[in-house]
């Protein structure tokens, strides 16, 4: 069986998996309302928004444990997800867990290059998606990446006709009260066995980190705890599931509070301000870099609290100051490997990043350590704690390049500074040889080699962009020839995006 270190889940506090912090709710609150499409979802994958009490979610979460040991998989198994921010991508995980299976949540935006190299790595036997996300017809990709890898067996898909060779899923909606098949017996704590699994890259490309239950909880107590949410505390978030930001921010806090998760895809305007309307003081979770513009056009008046995730973190301390009525949490993520929360005090300016211990909820008596911060001989930030993983995926594969040194820190690879004044750090710049957009990461060589493998005269940059951090531009003598064969290829669609035909600029 794989584990984790139960040493490190003993320091969580707690040997609670999230498959159990769904049933504690479930049992207390059956009836309550736990789980809210996007109101616009038929503009994006089609079918009509789901809304799930705990009872509801519960069945389908059993169901779908249950189909997937039907096909014979053992503990363990790797079941990759990639699913829009609808309600099937939350049932998908936690039925995958409840199955005594590992997910692996993968980004929206990843095509079939992408999804082989990291798939093949990590031995995933099944892959749950829908048949059309947005204009990409996703369970084509996962046929194609299926006929790759030999070790994929099952392709699933939720949603009508999913296609030929596609296990439908839908009818786990339906289903009645279900008995689970008898799982093999893990020994030790239940919360320090991998949960999950997440990807960063390095030099080395895309690097598969185990994720334990207790990583997880630990990385969205701190979310929770920063944010004071109280019990039964309504949650719009804005931010899938396919990293460690994004359960630490949407997945966990949800379980923690016990109250109803509303799920937003991409974003439309309209269904954002209906779905915010209906909070009555709740938390949102958004970009950071879309914050200043959604509070101007009011999107943020009902909300309680905010949670604004940095990914480009050095850009924080220069935010302009906060003037909602709303609390605001700065969430600072250094990739995968963790995560710091902190709430705007009443001058409206992002809290300092302590060079040292950082507890949740800042300045708090009982406070809880979430993280020790160092600034490395490198001159950058290194991360220490519960929810900052120490080993690539599967336990006992070579060390990642950013294994943890003899006191357990582990670099982010971010460059930061010590404030002379105040001790505190900031972070000064991202991580060299990498372009960022969004939670998406490149590597600068492999850019420009994908790119030249489909046409050697295109060339494609990165370029400073004010929402998502960087945004990729190409050129080429034919780009809409270059388009379709990087499409063609299976190149994360951001590449493919960057020889879109531009219009000229009226005259």
């Amino acid at each position: 069986m794989i584990l984790g270190d139960g040493e490190r889940s003993r320091l969580s506090g707690s040997d609670a998996t999230l498959d159990g912090l769904f049933r504690r709710i479930g049992v207390r609150n059956p009836d309550a309302l736990a789980l809210v499409d996007p109101p616009n979802r038929a503009d994006f994958t089609g079918g009509q928004p789901r809304a799930l009490t705990y009872a509801d979610a519960d069945r389908a979460i059993s169901a779908f444990a249950t189909r997937l040991r039907s096909f014979g998989l053992y503990s363990d198994t790797v079941v990759a997800i990639q699913l829009g921010n609808t309600v099937e991508s939350v049932v998908a995980l936690l039925g995958v867990l409840r199955a005594g299976m590992i997910a692996a949540p993968i980004p929206l935006l990843w095509r079939q290059k992408d999804m082989t190299e990291a798939l093949g790595r990590v031995g995933a036997r099944v892959i749950v998606t829908a048949p059309r996300i947005g204009a990409c017809a996703h369970t084509e990709i996962a046929m194609q990446v299926a006929a790759e890898l030999f070790p994929i067996r099952y392709v699933c898909g939720f949603g009508a006709d999913p296609g030929d060779g596609v296990v439908p899923l839908d009818d786990i909606f339906d289903a009645a009260d279900t008995v689970l098949p008898v799982q093999d017996r893990r020994p030790g704590n239940p919360a320090a066995h991998v949960a999950a699994i997440t990807y960063d890259l390095t030099g080395d490309g895309w690097i598969p980190l185990a994720r334990s239950h207790a990583e997880l909880t630990a990385g969205g107590l701190s979310v929770f705890l920063e944010s004071g949410l109280a019990a039964g505390t309504p949650i719009l978030s804005t931010i899938p599931l396919g990293s460690f930001a994004g359960l630490s921010l949407m997945l966990l806090p949800w379980l923690l509070s016990g109250g109803t998760l509303h799920l937003h895809h991409g974003f439309d305007a309209d269904a954002f301000a209906a779905q915010s309307a209906s909070l009555r003081g709740g938390m949102v979770v958004v970009p950071a870099p879309a914050l200043a513009d959604m509070a101007d056009a009011g999107l943020l008046d009902q909300a309680g609290t905010v949670a604004a995730l940095w990914r480009a973190p050095e850009r924080m301390a220069s935010d302009a100051r906060w003037r909602g009525a709303a609390a605001l949490i700065d969430i600072a993520c250094f990739g995968e490997i963790g995560l710091i929360a902190a709430r705007r005090a009443a001058d409206g300016m992002p809290a300092p990043i302590p060079c040292g211990a950082v507890s949740n909820p800042r300045n708090a008596a009982g406070a809880v350590v979430s993280l020790a911060t160092m600034r490395t001989k490198a001159n950058t930030l290194a991360l220490r704690g519960p929810m900052v993983p120490v080993t690539a995926f599967p336990p006992g594969a070579d060390a990642p390049p950013f294994a943890a040194d003899d006191a357990g820190f582990v670099d982010t690879g971010f460059p930061c500074r010590i404030e002379r004044d105040s001790g505190t750090l900031t972070i000064s710049a991202p991580p060299g040889g990498y372009a960022g957009i969004g939670y998406y990461r490149f590597r600068q060589h492999d850019l420009e080699s994908d790119v030249a493998g489909v046409d050697p005269a295109a060339t494609i940059v990165a370029l400073p962009d004010a929402m998502l951090g960087q945004r990729l531009a190409g050129s080429a003598p034919d780009r809409t020839a270059l388009q379709e064969q990087a499409q063609a290829r299976g190149l994360n669609a951001l590449i493919a995006g960057a020889f879109r035909s531009r219009k000229p600029n009226a005259a």
